[in-house]
């Protein structure tokens, strides 16, 4: 845990396991290569460890919302 007025230093936290989209990834729990694959998570098809996504972290976590004005390009049938 930072104290204050210490600075976050990712490179000093260790090993931190992700799921690496196009490699084979090993699963940290029993050492297998089947996983169900989800928009944030993978999870290991043996044993359900689950690991963050490492491309989930490069992504916003707000939805982007696109209004478009002016007339509609679709009529209504009566």
């Amino acid at each position: 845990m930072l104290t204050y007025g210490q600075q976050f230093e990712p490179a000093k936290r260790g090993y931190h396991a992700v799921y690496r989209e196009n490699q084979v990834n090993y699963c940290p729990g029993c050492g297998r290569i089947h996983w169900y694959v989800g928009r944030s998570l993978a999870e290991c098809g043996f044993c359900a460890t689950a690991l963050p996504l490492a491309e989930s972290f490069r992504q916003s976590n707000t939805a982007r919302v696109f209004h478009r004005s002016g007339p509609s390009d679709h009529a209504c049938a009566a």
